[in-house]
Parts: structure tokens; C-alpha cells; sequence
């Protein structure tokens, strides 16, 4: 098989897996968000930890322990995916599905935003087109809910702040997530401890099939983002992108189909405007990659003066 196609079947596994999740963090119910969440950072950093001691891999945490800034990256990064986890956790939890589809919807467009007023990158015109039209997608939806879409938007922050600091770092999928979960581990087990000395702790005291839920969420957390790795690794960011709006598809027929979430008109016209400003996004930056290659071909092929001279 080769790797394109590895690539493709790694990348719809991990976006197919976070499509879905959605059923699963219903099945964990009567556990609230915070629990589910600190269940999640545990049995992720122990899941993580067990496939590193297979591959016998440590020895990065030897070379990050004499790196204080990479370290403080680290910290952020660990911090920034547990707003982005408990946000998607409380949002699928309190029966808002769609608004959390709404928020990986316009990641894209929120990193893009990160990179003009973090990196200071220059954008060009569709890229703007597509920036003002998700801007009026958010109004519209404003209007609608009432209120501002803040699930949808912290996690589209939060998540595109992840990125951000995610392309900073630069560690290979496992030994990033461990080190992040490795942060947040001891708070999450500090939290747990406490609810079970309250005497409110589910873990245990549902049922044993959603005990073992609780423990394989950490591998449920583990396995996209190891088969999101291994897609990155063989596919061109192009190809990658288009991948990226499964996720978002399948999570919002989840929220209509099976969750039966209301769709009103005017909702449904703030994601038609989503959804046009993402093809705007797209098509301008496949329309750049061909602009790209075709540029790099013709430099290959064009003659150089020695080789004219005969």
C-alpha cells in the first residue's frame, strides 16, 4: 500500500473517530463535564505513557527538562486543549452538538486570523473575503441564539491557539500529548480525589461498563490524534485541509439526526455563510498550492546558461 493511501485511511480514521465522539461522551453520562474531563487528562497520559514504554522512547523529557521556554510552551499548550476539552465536553453534555460543529467549522478561519495578528502574516483578497463573510456568519448566528455562539468560539480559540503553539513546539504527536497530559495529570487527580472524598464521584459506582468507559477515554483521546500523526506525516496540507471538515459534518449530523438539536432558518443560514466562506478559503488555497507547484516546475525546467552554451 502506499503512502498516500496510508496517509488518506489514517486521516479519515482520526477525523471519522472525532466525528462521532459525540455518542460517546453521552455514554459517560451521569459523570459531569469537570469529571469527564480529569478522567480524560489521566487515562490519556497513562495510555500515551504505556506506548512510549513499548517503544522505549523517553528521551525526549531528558532534552525538554534543560528547555525552560519550551517547557512554558508546553504548560500553554497543556492548558489551552483543557479549556478546548471541557468546553466540547460541557457543549455535547448540555445538548449543543451544532454549536460545537459551528466551532471546528470556523477553526480554520480563526488560524488564519492567529497567523495575521500573531505571526503577522499578510493575507490575500479571498483570504479577507473569506475572514468578512465568517464575521457576518457570527452575527447572524448571534441573533439567532441570542447570545454570542461562545462554545463554538472558544473552541474554535482555543483550538487554533493549540495549533499555534503545537507548530512552535514541534514534538511528534506522543511524546507531545504525554507531556501535556503529564501536566495536567496531577491537577486532574487532585480534582478526582476530591470528588470521591465528597462522595460524589461516579467512577465506580455506575456500573462497570461505565467504569471501563471512563478508562478507555483515554485511549479514545489518544488513538485520532496518533492516526491524525501519521496522516500529517504522508499527505500535503492541501489534501490535509479538506480532510479537516469531516469532523464538523459528521458532528453536526450527530447533533440533528441522532440528538435531534433544532436547525431553525436563520441557524441554518449562519452555517450556509460558514459554509461559503470555508469554500472561498479552500478554493483560494488550492487555486495557491497549483500557482506554487506550477512556479517551482517551471524554475526546474527552465535551461540555465550553462546549458545553453554549447
Amino acid at each position: 500500500m502506499n503512502q498516500a493511501r496510508v496517509g488518506y485511511l489514517c486521516g479519515l480514521g482520526a477525523y471519522t473517530l472525532w466525528g462521532f465522539f459525540p455518542l460517546y461522551i453521552r455514554l459517560l453520562e451521569p459523570a459531569g463535564p469537570i469529571e469527564i474531563l480529569a478522567h480524560r487528562v489521566v487515562w490519556a497520559a497513562v495510555f500515551v505513557a504505556l506506548l512510549l514504554a513499548v517503544a522505549r522512547n523517553w528521551r525526549f523529557l531528558r532534552d525538554l527538562r534543560h528547555q525552560p521556554a519550551k517547557l512554558a510552551r508546553v504548560a500553554l499548550a497543556a492548558a489551552l486543549i483543557a479549556v478546548n476539552w471541557g468546553t466540547y465536553i460541557y457543549g455535547v453534555n448540555s445538548e449543543r452538538v451544532v454549536e460545537t460543529a459551528l466551532g471546528y467549522f470556523i477553526n480554520p478561519l480563526v488560524v488564519v486570523l492567529l497567523g495575521v495578528t500573531v505571526l503577522r502574516e499578510r493575507l490575500r483578497v479571498a483570504q479577507w473575503a473569506a475572514l468578512g463573510i465568517s464575521g457576518i456568519a457570527v452575527a447572524v448566528l448571534t441573533i439567532d441564539y441570542g447570545r454570542p455562539p461562545y462554545i463554538a468560539l472558544t473552541l474554535a480559540l482555543s483550538f487554533g491557539g493549540y495549533s499555534l503553539v503545537k507548530k512552535q513546539l514541534g514534538l511528534p504527536a506522543a511524546e507531545g500529548m504525554f507531556v501535556e497530559s503529564a501536566a495536567l495529570a496531577l491537577p486532574a487527580l487532585g480534582y478526582l480525589a476530591w470528588l470521591t472524598a465528597r462522595g460524589d464521584s461516579t467512577f465506580g459506582h455506575v456500573s462497570a461498563w461505565h467504569t471501563v468507559l471512563l478508562i478507555l477515554a483515554g485511549a479514545a483521546t489518544a488513538t485520532p490524534l496518533m492516526l491524525f500523526a501519521g496522516a500529517a506525516n504522508r499527505l500535503s496540507l492541501t489534501a490535509l485541509g479538506m480532510l479537516q471538515y469531516l469532523a464538523p459534518i459528521l458532528q453536526l449530523g450527530v447533533g440533528v439526526l441522532i440528538f435531534h438539536e433544532p436547525m431553525p432558518p436563520a441557524r441554518l443560514v449562519g452555517f450556509t455563510l460558514v459554509w461559503l466562506a470555508l469554500i472561498v478559503f479552500s478554493a483560494d488555497g488550492i487555486r495557491q498550492v497549483r500557482r506554487t507547484r506550477a512556479a517551482a516546475l517551471g524554475t526546474a525546467t527552465e535551461p540555465t546558461p550553462a546549458a545553453t552554451v554549447r
